[in-house]
């Protein structure tokens, strides 16, 4: 055996062995143990030896939105995705809710995570890799120096140019120490309430929002659909989408990344997307970031395509009889991929065809090069649909079989 086949199959033992070997992760681990545990206790005895006023209630729904739209439309779109571009005063608002979730600071947050889109499910290099099972990727991940967790920034250049983010980083437990006493002292200060507003929208809140944003590192590779991509584990999941404020829909996030939306639909539970649309609206947001609806539904029937193929496969393993109608099932799909590949060579003809038209035309003239490709662009969208319903219903059939 060469030498080189003999260190390649060294590689893994040997960073298995970093990692268990990887030392606690001191300051990180006494927050995330200590917090939950004090959280058992003092809620409930808060709640059962006082009254809590309206006030009260009112400052912790404040601050859950307050600091789970730091992380979801702050730390994560705006930051990591550079999503869309926000005024400073949206900016440093969002900046400051982050700070309050103790989640790290920008540079160590969105280090990490744009190795996680880089590396998805990698148990040695995706930082909470869900290869690694539900305690890892929750939390477990955070309470040891894994080799994985240890950054050296060079994937954030765009931050680290920023004097208020360095800031940020080189003082964070300054700031930390700073908006989690000074904003809930003056809150309690205002409603009458110091130790309620420390109990719930202190504690409390600090709790629930840690472990919301964890499950979207856990449960939403592990439980949900896949409308977009099997190509990793992310998974959309509505539920989970109400406790995060929309990122449940974490499928579609890993496939288009860059969208400043994550429930794409318009129905889709998203209050971070409805924000940043709202604040665009009122110009203190600009440039958002969205994917073309026929991109979208080119993921989506490609993936209606394998599940119908897999379902074919499952049947035909299973000792299904190839009878005609199964024959005709399968040459019914192979006819709708041959369509469909043709509308995609339609489509990224006339794409390409705009940009050609672009480039030659008049700058005064592209309304008229964009109004004139608009129908055409917009019946292709249309025959994309067609495809997906045709697969939807064929694949519908298909469940219906017995075998």
């Amino acid at each position: 055996m060469s030498d080189t086949r003999k260190s390649n199959l060294n590689i893994k033992p040997e960073l298995e062995s970093k990692y268990n070997q990887a030392p606690i992760n001191t300051v990180p681990a006494v927050i995330l143990i200590a917090t939950p545990i004090l959280a058992l206790f003092l809620v409930p005895w808060y709640l059962w030896t006082h009254s809590v006023g309206l006030g009260t209630w009112l400052v912790f729904a404040f601050m859950m939105a307050w600091t789970g739209l730091g992380i979801t439309a702050g730390y994560h779109r705006l930051f990591a995705h550079k999503a869309y571009k926000a005024h400073p005063i949206v900016q440093n608002f969002l900046l400051i809710g982050g700070t309050l979730a103790v989640e790290s600071s920008v540079f160590d947050w969105c280090a990490g995570h744009r190795r996680h889109h880089r590396f998805v499910d990698d148990e040695y290099k995706d930082p909470y890799s869900a290869s690694r099972g539900f305690w890892f990727s929750h939390i477990g991940w955070m309470l040891r120096k894994y080799p994985s967790g240890q950054h050296d920034f060079k994937n954030i250049p765009d931050l680290t140019k920023q004097k208020l983010l360095r800031h940020q980083h080189k003082h964070y437990g300054a700031w930390i120490i700073v908006t989690n006493t000074v904003i809930l002292l003056s809150f309690g200060w205002l409603v009458g309430d110091i130790l309620g507003v420390f109990v719930l929208a202190g504690l409390l809140r600090l709790v629930l929002t840690h472990h919301f944003t964890f499950f979207i590192n856990s449960l939403c590779h592990m439980f949900g659909t896949r409308p977009y991509t099997d190509t990793n584990t992310a998974r959309d999941n509505f539920i989970l989408a109400i406790f995060t404020w929309g990122e449940g829909y974490h499928n579609y996030h890993h496939f288009f990344q860059y969208d400043y939306r994550n429930g794409v639909k318009w129905w889709q539970y998203d209050p971070t997307k409805w924000l940043i649309l709202i604040c665009s609206k009122l110009g203190l947001a600009k440039d958002l970031r969205k994917v073309d609806e026929a991109t979208i539904r080119h993921a989506q029937v490609q993936m209606q395509f394998k599940k119908v193929n897999n379902r074919l496969e499952k049947l035909g393993m299973q000792g299904f009889d190839i009878s005609a109608d199964f024959k005709a099932f399968k040459d019914k799909i192979a006819a709708e991929y041959d369509a469909f590949n043709a509308t995609i060579a339609e489509w990224q003809t006339l794409k390409a065809k705009v940009v050609e038209m672009k480039k030659t035309e008049f700058t005064e003239r592209l309304n008229e090069v964009d109004e004139l490709m608009r129908a055409q662009f917009q019946s292709i969208e249309s025959k994309i649909v067609e495809h997906g319903k045709s697969l939807d219903m064929t694949l519908r059939q298909l469940r219906q079989i017995s075998v």
